[in-house]
C-alpha cells in the first residue's frame, strides 16, 4: 500500500500544472491545508477542497486564506479591533500529505490525505509573524551577515579551506531534532517507584522492542522513511518499566520512553520535519492502541524528555564543494576555527534571552533538575583534547565533531524538549551565534586565543564573555560542582516560566542581539512575552494548583489507631500540618494554595512566582513523608 501513497511534493513541483497531475495520480488526496504558525507555537489547519485550490491556485498562493487575531497566539499584534491575520504558503520548502489511518477513500482504498503547506502568518498585509517567519528572517540576516565578516576580516581564511568571500555560493545553517517521547496503554497511571528503580538500573535502556510498541515504532519507521526524511534509528531511553502480559496474550501496562532520530536539512525544512514527524509518531502509535506524550517531563522524578536541538554552518562553493564553517584545517590541534568559537560563545553569552524559547512552560522547568541527564547550568565542552574528540553529557551545549568528516562538526543544545517551539530556538540560537562571531573576528582573535577566552576562570577579564561566569568544563556538571559552586560560575538557573521570561528586562543589551536587522522586533519579542506569561499563568492558576490540591486530599490518615506505632503518630501529625499548610484555610490565615491563587489573580506574578517555587517544594516534601508513612503501615 505504501508505494501507491503520494507523501512528499517537493519544491520544484509546486506549479499549478505539475499539482495537477499529481493530484490527478493520487485522488485519495482530497485536502488542502495551509499551516501558520503562531507566536504560541500554535499551527492553524483549515480543509481546502483540492478542486478549489486548484481552481483559485494563483489567489491562494499570493493571498492565502484568512483568519482573525482571535484564532491565533499574537498578542499586542493581532488585536480584536486590528485582527486580520492571513495565511500565506510557503512555496520554497516541501509540502507534506497528511494521512487520516482510520478512513480509507472509497475510490483508491488509501488513507483519505491532506496536504499539509507549511505558511507564513501577515497580518495587515504587510507584516509577517509567527515563528516560522522570525526562523526565516534570522535565517536571511545569518547568510547575509556571515559572508560580509568573512569580507571584512580576512585575517579568518587562514582558518577556513576558502580562498575569498567571493568564493562561498551560499550559506546553509543545518539542523537537526532528536525526538524523545513516552507511550503508554491509555488510562494507565505511572508507578513512579518502578520506572524510578528501572531508570537507575538502566534496564530499559536500549532494549529489544516488544509487542505493540515493536510494531508502532517498526510501522511509524516505515512511514517516515516514505517522507524521506531520512530516519536513522529508532529505540528505547532509559524511562520505562517492563510491560505485563494478560492471560488473554496481549501487553498491557506498557509505560515506555522512546527516542527517533532523523537526517539533517536546512534550518527552515528541518523545523518543518520535526513538526510533521511529531504529527505521524502520535498518528501511528495511536492506530496501535497507544497513548504518546510529548511532555518535557510526564513523570515526576523519572527522567523527562528532551529534544536536543543540532546547529551547523556549511558553505556551499561556487565550484561546487561543501565545506563546514565550524571545523578547524587541523582537526588534531584545533577545536574549531574562529567562526565556530564565535558561534559558540555566543550562544553561551546569551544565553539568557535564548532559554525564554527554548524553556517556556512550567513542565519544561520540571525536566531541567541535576540526576537526570538533563542541563542545569550555561557551559559547554569541547573535549579533553583537540585530536580525541570526546562529549560531555552534563553541559548545556556540546561540541561534536569527526576527524574524518569536518561537515559533522556542530553544536548540541541539550535543554529544548519535545514542546519547544523548534523554529524560535533555532532563530535566536542563530541571532546569538551571530553576535559571538563577530565579536571574535572584529577582534581578529585566532582559534587559541578564543580557546583561552571559552576556558576562562571565574573572575577573569575577556574581550567578550563575561568577568565573573565560567563558560568551560570538562567535569560532570552535576557531581564535580556543589549547587552553591554551579550557581555561582555559571549563573543560577531561573526556577519558574517567569524568572525565565524575565530576562528579556534584565538583560536589555543581550535582548539587542535578537533585535538586529529586524528578526525579532520589541513587537514580535512584547507578543511573545505576554503569550508565555498568560499561558504559565493560566496553567498555574486553573491546573496545577487544582492538581496540587487533589494531592493534597489525596494524603489521608491511613492507619488503624489500634496497630500503629508511635512513629506512625508522629509522621501523620507532620502530613497534617503539611496538608493544612498547603491546602486548607483559616480564620485569619490563607494557605498556600490559596496565597497563590490570589496572586495570578491580582497579575502580582513576581509573588506567584515565589510561591509557585514554595509550592513545588512543599509538595515534594508532603509526597516523600507520605510515602514513608504508607510504607510503615502494616
Amino acid at each position: 500500500m505504501l508505494k501507491d501513497m503520494l507523501f512528499v511534493i517537493p519544491a520544484k513541483d509546486h506549479s499549478r500544472d505539475r499539482l495537477k497531475e499529481i493530484f490527478k495520480e493520487h485522488p485519495e488526496v482530497k485536502f488542502v491545508t495551509l499551516v501558520g504558525l503562531d507566536m504560541g507555537g500554535n499551527a492553524t489547519d483549515e480543509k481546502i477542497p483540492v478542486d478549489l485550490f486548484l481552481e483559485d491556485f494563483d489567489k491562494f498562493m499570493s493571498q492565502g486564506v484568512q483568519t482573525d487575531g482571535s484564532s491565533v497566539v499574537l498578542p499586542k499584534i493581532a488585536t480584536l479591533n486590528n485582527a486580520k491575520v492571513d495565511i500565506i504558503p510557503d512555496p520554497d520548502v516541501n509540502w507534506y500529505v497528511d494521512h487520516n489511518w482510520s478512513y480509507m477513500d472509497e475510490e483508491t482504498g488509501l488513507p483519505l490525505g491532506t496536504l499539509r503547506i507549511p505558511a507564513f502568518l501577515v497580518h495587515n498585509d504587510t507584516n509577517k509573524v509567527g515563528s516560522r517567519v522570525v526562523l526565516k528572517e534570522a535565517v536571511n540576516a545569518f547568510k547575509r551577515d556571515i559572508v560580509e565578516m568573512i569580507r571584512q576580516n580576512p585575517y579568518v581564511l587562514e582558518h577556513l579551506p576558502i580562498d575569498s568571500a567571493d568564493d562561498i555560493e551560499e550559506v546553509i545553517l543545518t539542523s537537526a531534532t532528536e525526538l524523545e517521547f513516552w507511550v503508554k496503554t491509555p488510562e494507565e497511571d505511572a508507578n513512579g517507584e518502578q520506572l524510578s528503580t528501572s531508570q537507575v538500573l538502566k534496564d530499559q535502556y536500549w532494549k529489544r522492542l516488544i509487542g505493540p510498541v515493536r510494531t508502532a515504532m517498526e510501522h511509524t519507521l516505515l512511514i517516515l522513511d516514505q517522507y524521506g526524511f531520512g530516519v536513522e534509528m529508532g529505540h528505547k531511553e532509559v524511562g520505562g518499566a517492563k510491560a505485563q502480559m494478560s492471560h488473554s496474550g496481549n501487553f498491557e501496562h506498557i509505560m515506555e520512553q522512546l527516542e527517533i532520530d532523523w537526517k539533517y536539512a536546512d534550518a527552515i525544512q528541518a523545523a518543518d520535519n520535526e513538526r510533521n514527524v511529531k504529527y505521524i509518531v502520535k498518528d501511528i502509535f495511536r492506530l496501535h492502541g497507544l497513548d504518546v506524550t510529548f511532555k518535557a517531563k510526564p513523570v515526576a522524578d523519572v527522567a523527562g524528555s528532551g529534544e536536543h536541538t543540532h546547529m551547523g554552518v556549511a558553505a556551499r562553493l561556487k565550484n561546487g564543494k561543501m565545506v563546514s564553517l565550524f571545523a578547524a584545517v587541523d582537526p588534531t590541534k584545533e577545536f574549531m576555527n574562529p567562526i565556530g568559537f564565535g558561534a559558540l560563545m555566543g550562544i553561551l553569552k546569551n544565553y539568557e534571552i535564548m532559554n525564554p524559547f527554548v524553556t517556556a512552560t512550567n513542565d519544561a522547568l520540571n525536566r531541567l533538575k541535576p540526576g537526570f541527564e538533563a542541563p542545569v547550568c550555561i557551559v559547554t565542552s569541547l573535549g579533553h583534547e583537540a585530536n580525541v574528540p570526546s562529549r560531555n553529557r552534563t553541559v548545556l551545549v556540546g561540541l561534536i565533531r569527526d576527524a574524518k568528516n569536518p561537515l559533522a562538526t556542530r553544536f548540541e543544545l541539550r535543554s529544548p524538549n519535545p514542546k519547544s517551539d523548534t523554529y524560535l530556538v533555532l532563530a535566536a540560537g542563530i541571532m546569538a551565534m551571530l553576535d559571538g562571531i563577530e565579536a571574535a573576528l572584529k577582534a581578529g582573535k585566532t582559534p587559541t586565543d578564543l580557546e583561552r577566552s571559552i576556558s576562562k576562570k571565574f573572575g577573569e577579564d575577556d574581550f567578550y564573555l563575561e568577568k565573573y561566569r565560567a563558560y568551560r568544563t570538562e567535569k560532570n556538571v552535576f557531581t564535580d560542582f556543589t549547587q552553591d559552586e554551579r550557581d555561582k560560575f555559571f549563573g543560577r538557573a531561573p526556577a519558574t516560566v517567569w524568572e525565565n521570561i524575565c530576562a528579556f528586562d534584565k538583560y536589555p543589551d543581550k535582548l539587542s542581539v535578537l533585535n538586529r536587522d529586524n528578526v525579532m522586533t520589541p513587537l514580535c519579542l512584547e507578543s511573545y512575552k505576554a503569550a508565555t506569561i498568560a499561558q504559565w499563568a493560566t496553567e498555574l492558576r486553573n491546573r496545577l494548583v487544582p492538581d496540587a490540591m487533589d494531592l493534597v486530599r489525596e494524603c489521608k490518615m491511613r492507619h488503624d489507631r489500634y496497630e500503629c506505632t508511635d512513629l506512625d503518630e508522629m509522621r501523620w501529625t507532620k502530613i497534617k500540618h503539611m496538608r493544612a499548610e498547603l491546602g486548607q484555610n483559616d480564620i485569619g490565615r490563607d494557605c498556600l494554595l490559596s496565597r497563590l491563587a490570589n496572586a495570578l489573580d491580582a497579575e502580582d506574578y513576581d509573588t506567584a512566582s515565589d510561591l509557585q517555587i514554595e509550592m513545588q517544594d512543599k509538595l515534594q516534601e508532603l509526597s516523600q513523608n507520605y510515602i514513608l508513612y504508607l510504607r510503615n503501615l502494616l
